[in-house]
């Protein structure tokens, strides 16, 4: 017997709707609207996409079928190339307004880039590897490499009128090489925004980020200026000499109203060379906290402290931004150092 809800498909078909375990033993329902399920090693382009039998072999193809409310079931294409990339789907994916609710969520053997599903182009674009453009979606388990582009990896593409990001949830995701300027990351990378802005109510938890120029990026708020952003349980880009910024949260200056940047780790300072930004963080113009993280080092190779408070040379944290229980590498005994905003 099998567990799982009981529908039937357009060729009248019974079609059982199993739950899928993800992450951390997780279990998922179904959700409220329909389900469909992509495999790119053994799905068809002729779909229909409503069983492991009869899968999409493309995101995309599932994205356009789908409605309000959906589910998308990605699992990981078979693994055919052993030196250390997985095989991916080669393709850039739009989420559109209509498609509100909507779940992508990878088949997870854990949050390592090995062991999600992964979205890479392999050719040269500057779009993005996912546009999302639906309020309400959530993203989980997905892996996102954007080797050979410059789209970067999600793009929150909300203009508060034809098409809105609001309520985006970003979960458990990997992203590696994910830049939109060869050295300037407060153009964009791992998750980023347009220069319009807007995209309230943003989750991102418990990510991996890897070689990113920039990792969160707030572009601009030129309409309006965000609120009600959570950054938590994340893994922040190393080495330094790929990474210009982890988070520019200021977008032109007025930054976010109401961010949490709570219990992450931030690796080495951003040190690539010709960089722009060369730091932690850019939070200039948010309200909020910055409470729980660590730094990879207070001090640098000189043995100059790091300073953390608006013009900090470790990362700007405007006095709107409460700073509490953050710790670095001490530079005079390499012990554990509670950093200080002053």
């Amino acid at each position: 017997m099998r567990d799982g809800t009981v529908s039937g498909d357009m060729y009248g078909e019974r079609i059982y709707h199993d739950p899928c375990t993800f992450a951390q033993g997780v279990s998922g329902p179904n959700g409220e609207g329909d389900v469909w399920y992509v495999d790119g090693t053994n799905g068809a382009t002729g779909g229909p996409g409503t069983s492991w039998s009869k899968a999409f072999n493309t995101i995309q193809l599932a994205v356009t079928a789908a409605g309000p409310g959906d589910t998308i079931y990605v699992t990981a294409k078979d693994l055919t190339d052993f030196t250390g990339d997985p095989t991916s789907y080669a393709e850039s994916i739009i989420i559109p307004a209509a498609t509100s609710n909507l779940s992508i969520i990878g088949i997870s053997r854990g949050r390592t880039q090995g062991g999600l599903p992964q979205v890479k182009t392999g050719t040269v674009t500057t779009t993005a590897l996912l546009t999302v453009r639906a309020p309400g979606c959530l993203i989980l388990n997905m892996g996102f490499n954007g080797a050979g582009s410059t789209g970067g990896g999600i793009l929150l593409d909300d203009d508060y009128a034809t098409k809105c990001a609001f309520g985006t949830t970003i979960a458990n995701c990997h992203f590696k090489n994910c830049n939109v300027h060869a050295t300037d990351g407060s153009k964009g990378g791992a998750i980023y925004t347009t220069s319009a802005g807007n995209c309230w109510q943003v989750l991102i938890s418990g990510n991996k980020f890897y070689k990113n120029l920039a990792d969160v990026v707030l572009v601009g708020t030129s309409n309006t200026s965000p609120q009600d952003w959570v950054i938590e349980n994340n893994v922040f880009s190393s080495p330094a000499a790929n990474v210009d910024v982890n988070l520019w949260l200021t977008g032109a200056g007025s930054g976010i109203n109401g961010v949490v940047v709570k219990n992450n780790v931030f690796q080495q300072l951003p040190a690539i060379g010709s960089g722009s930004v060369l730091r932690y963080i850019d939070a200039t113009g948010c309200t909020g906290m910055c409470i729980d993280n660590v730094f990879g080092c207070e001090g640098n190779v000189s043995g100059t402290a790091l300073t953390f408070k608006a013009a900090g040379t470790g990362a700007k944290i405007p006095t709107t931004m409460h700073f509490c229980r953050n710790y670095g590498q001490s530079i005079t005994d390499g012990e554990s150092a509670e950093l200080s905003i002053a």
